[in-house]
């Protein structure tokens, strides 16, 4: 066997992002500072002094990498599990010496994991500022926000070194069959996705701080404004308030709601609608699709609510049965948060009758657009599936027509149909052994799981959408799993974010042969 990849390049450049990761730290430390947090002040300083030394020794290995297409999946891979662990290490430090469930390292590596690739479970055994300070929870809050739009393509807009393999190396992470090129410059685009993510965060910040200093959200604090700004345009739904959006009065979850939309939209949509080309916009097929079962999934929540499918409003109390305004604002949120894997919550859906439940479920499994924050299969891979299974009915009965697929009037490449059907059948082909698996595993330990909690545990993580039902619904956790389920899970998360087959590939002979 003859090996061709040049692991060091990729090894390289996974330094130069952990080195650079380092200074994002710099803002729970400044949080550390604020709130007189003097553990959190060393724990922070510490792991900056240690990400920026491991990822100088790291760049040493090769001073001026060059990648081809397969370093580049490699940098991806190795570099989303790097960024992780690094993540981890303020959870272990800050837990050392006291009853926190993240000092466990596994714990940590949960929640880093889930954090980076805006998943949203968790393991915390409570969640308040006072119970694991806030400078660790703010971090907590920021890796979703860096893992969002995604760490590459963050170093893509900022280094230049990195520019140079830009392209391949937003094709191994963009969410999607593929990232939408809107300049001739791979940086240039780069930049743009993060200026518009940028800018849609700081405009729900000001608006949920502008609720407060109106009165009309004494809850929302500077402090949690940011907090949930960092955490609804990557659809990753961490929240410092243990009863997560439900902790907070009616109209900031109305304000929530429009954004939690707009992450999971192709990004790309955005910049044409700036440009002065709304048309785009609104002829673009995906869009209207995601729009449309938004729409419909919203109308018939909303119907079983108002019909009392949910016995109570979460923290806020109450009851949806025969209210319009609460059965549809409940409706709403809870479609948008998990069909695009945000997890955030207003109401304990794991209390909901089964038929909600039900319809929740399914909708986990739709996911956002390509180009955009959101988790899950995407709408786009559900179309093209669809347009398949059709032409397949349609060429039984008419075998000698020829029928390319066709989305917004153009061809869709029978490359780009054959990697949709792959990828769709390893998705549920991981979910269904993932479920099984988890069942087994808390069967071997006497952890009581019934089969719609192990269902949902194992498409809340794959798809990274976080919450799952019974014992994982919105206030619940993951901590009561076995380390091996964790360890699991953790896997999940992982391929689930490099959409499966940037993360797999590596383990295949064929990748590392000529």
């Amino acid at each position: 066997m003859m090996v061709r990849i040049d692991w060091r390049a990729s090894v390289a450049l996974t330094g130069t992002i952990l080195k650079y990761l380092a200074l994002t730290m710099v803002v729970p430390l400044v949080v550390a500072l604020v709130y007189v947090e003097e553990r959190q002040l060393l724990v922070f300083g510490l792991t900056i002094a240690f990400t920026i030394a491991l990822g100088l020794a790291l760049e040493r290995l090769d001073p001026e990498p060059d990648l081809q297409p397969r370093e580049a999946m490699l940098v991806v891979a190795i570099s989303w599990l790097a960024v992780a662990i690094v993540g981890a290490v303020p959870y272990v430090l800050a837990g050392y010496g006291t009853a926190s469930t993240l000092s466990h390292p596994v714990n940590a590596l949960f929640e880093s994991m889930s954090g980076f690739t805006t998943t949203g479970a968790t393991v915390l055994g409570e969640i308040s500022t006072e119970r694991h300070s806030h400078a660790i929870m703010m971090w907590r809050q920021l890796t979703q926000w860096l893992g969002g739009m995604g760490i590459i393509v963050l170093m893509i807009a900022i280094l230049p070194e990195l520019a140079v393999n830009g392209a391949q190396l937003i094709r191994a992470e963009a969410p999607g069959p593929e990232l939408q090129k809107l300049t001739p410059k791979i940086a240039e685009t780069a930049r743009i996705l993060w200026l518009v993510y940028f800018g849609f965060t700081v405009l729900l910040i000001s608006l949920l701080y502008g609720l407060h200093l109106l009165g009309l959200a004494p809850e929302m604090t500077f402090y949690n404004a940011v907090a949930h700004g960092f955490t609804t345009l990557p659809t990753g739904g961490f929240s410092p308030e243990a009863d997560s959006i439900a902790a907070f009065t009616a109209i900031v979850q109305w304000v929530i709601i429009p954004f939690i939309v707009v992450a999971g939209t192709n990004f790309a949509l955005f910049w044409y609608l700036l440009r002065g080309e709304p048309r785009r916009f609104l002829r673009n097929t995906e869009f209207r699709t995601y729009a449309g079962a938004i729409a419909v999934l919203t109308g018939i929540l909303g119907a079983l609510l108002y019909s009392g499918a949910a016995p109570a409003l979460g923290a806020l109390g109450g009851t949806t049965e025969g209210t319009i305004e609460p059965a549809l604002r409940q409706a709403t949120f809870q479609i948008v948060s998990l069909l695009n894997s945000t997890g955030f919550a207003t109401s304990d859906f794991a209390e909901w009758e089964t038929h909600a439940q039900v319809l929740l479920l399914f909708t986990m499994f739709i996911g956002g657009s390509a180009g955009s924050t959101g988790g899950g299969v995407k709408v786009i891979r559900w179309l093209i599936v669809l347009k398949v299974a059709h032409r397949e009915l349609f060429t039984a009965a008419h075998p000698e027509a020829v029928r390319p697929i066709r989305l917004g009037g153009y061809v869709v490449d029978e490359d780009a149909v054959r990697g949709v059907l792959g990828f769709t059948f390893i998705y549920f082909l991981i979910f269904g052994l993932s479920t099984v698996l988890i069942a087994l595993d808390a069967a071997r330990v006497g952890y009581e799981l019934t089969a719609l909690e192990a269902i949902s545990a194992s498409i809340a993580t794959i798809g990274n959408i976080g919450p799952g039902f019974g014992s994982l619904g919105p206030f619940g956790s993951y901590l009561e799993f076995p380390y091996t389920s964790k360890l699991l899970m953790i896997f999940l998360m992982w391929i689930g974010r490099l959409e499966i087959i940037p993360a797999l590939v590596v383990f295949t002979g064929a990748f590392w042969r000529r």
